[in-house]
């Protein structure tokens, strides 16, 4: 077998060892999502997949077109120019992140979750649905000006739920919280401000 073709088996042996994880932690108890069908020509043993028309418009479902509208606009034109070149004064101190843990929890946590899910109990009404905070952030987008960005100004300019707060919070406020979300919503403890 030559070199070429053995590469090419890998990432899909990775996938099944991936699912098979996957299957072995499932828990019948929890809800289901809805499954589809998978797009037209889709070949899961194909690594390829995932660079090419997958993630074209006419392949995604609406929730997923209407969630990266945002992503969309900030690699197209980047940010408005009130957020440009932002970066976090902030400094990862333990206050810093008990502060902002403090704001995320009373301003972000009842849609987005106490751990960046998206699936708060307020959240689980809206459509789309809250963004996957803990996802986004590893994200390669993810810069400290988008996410001042998306915070700020909210989902309006985009058709969703998200409120805006650059109105209710100061821009430090906002810092606090990025720099919470970025070290990982560690969990706050009862001795955490209010």
């Amino acid at each position: 077998m030559d070199r070429s073709r053995k590469a090419s088996w890998a990432p899909a042996l990775m996938a099944v060892l991936g699912l098979g994880l996957t299957v072995v932690a499932f828990d019948p108890g929890a809800p289901r999502a809805q499954l589809r069908d998978p797009p037209p020509g889709w070949d899961m043993w194909y690594p390829g997949w995932t660079r090419e028309d997958v993630w074209q418009p006419d392949r995604m479902d609406r929730s997923l077109r209407w969630r990266m509208t945002r992503h969309e606009a900030f690699i197209r034109d980047g940010v408005p120019a009130a957020y440009a070149g932002a970066r976090n004064p902030t400094t990862r101190t333990d206050d810093a992140i008990s502060e902002g843990g403090a704001l995320y929890a009373r301003e972000c946590a009842a849609c987005h979750d106490a751990a960046g899910m998206g699936d708060g109990d307020a959240g689980n009404a809206l459509y789309p649905s809250p963004a996957l905070l803990a996802h986004l952030l590893r994200m390669p987008q993810a810069v400290d000006e988008y996410l001042l960005w998306a915070i700020s100004e909210g989902g309006d300019p985009f058709g969703t739920a998200m409120p805006a707060f650059k109105d209710s919070l100061t821009r430090d406020q906002i810092w606090q919280i990025i720099t919470y979300m970025r070290v990982g919503f560690p969990p706050r403890s009862e001795t955490d401000p209010e």
